[in-house]
């Protein structure tokens, strides 16, 4: 795992990008490709191969945040899983949360989308989140998926927020420890927007209020 901290951070973080979007960058758009590319993406795949590789797995992207490093993770694990002795079957299905409106927590996590999560019983499944903040909206997607007995649960996030008032969560796998900041970008939004971004900015509240519900 990296933390932001240790690449360019500081140098970074408050770049004004747009003053129509009011956002700052955490990295520049190369750098930030070639991290979750070479770096990040492929060093997760191979700890995830290691761990539960032997074994078909079911993808649990969550929408629509993850959708983006759902789609390359698993590209990953499909590589690897060609290159190898063993082949690993792997089927990807959906789940649509939703626990932030603009940028504060609701309190209580909604599963507005998503199959039927019985067909997880005895499945290894992986889930793949964009970010995990307090843990709190994970522990309840855990609970929900536990009361259906799959054979294991994995938790894969791109990013993990450095939160005083975490629940305590740790995802199994995770990409970015960054700063108790609201990012948008690379399928991360703030009320719809800005998901379109190829990489991971930081929304200032100027930006918050003009697009806040």
């Amino acid at each position: 795992m990296m933390q932001l901290s240790e690449m360019c951070f500081e140098y970074s973080l408050f770049v004004q990008l747009s003053q129509s979007f009011f956002i700052c960058s955490l990295l520049s758009p190369h750098v930030f490709h070639l991290l979750l590319q070479n770096l990040i993406t492929e060093r997760l795949a191979k700890d995830i191969m290691k761990d539960i590789g032997n074994c078909d797995i079911m993808v649990l992207c969550v929408l629509k945040g993850g959708y983006k490093f759902c789609a390359d993770l698993v590209e990953h694990l499909k590589n690897i899983s060609r290159n190898s002795d063993q082949f690993v079957s792997m089927k990807v299905d959906f789940i649509r949360l939703k626990s932030y409106k603009n940028d504060q927590s609701m309190g209580e996590m909604q599963i507005i989308g998503g199959n039927d999560l019985s067909t997880l019983a005895g499945k290894n499944v992986l889930i793949v989140e964009d970010v995990v903040g307090t843990g709190r909206t994970m522990k309840a997607l855990l609970s929900s998926i536990e009361k259906y007995k799959p054979n294991m649960i994995k938790v894969a996030s791109l990013l993990v927020k450095r939160r005083p008032r975490s629940d305590g969560f740790r995802p199994d796998y995770v990409g970015f420890e960054i700063p108790d900041l609201f990012v948008v970008g690379y399928a991360l939004d703030y009320n719809e927007y800005f998901r379109d971004l190829n990489h991971i900015c930081v929304i200032n509240e100027h930006g918050k209020e003009k697009y806040r519900v």
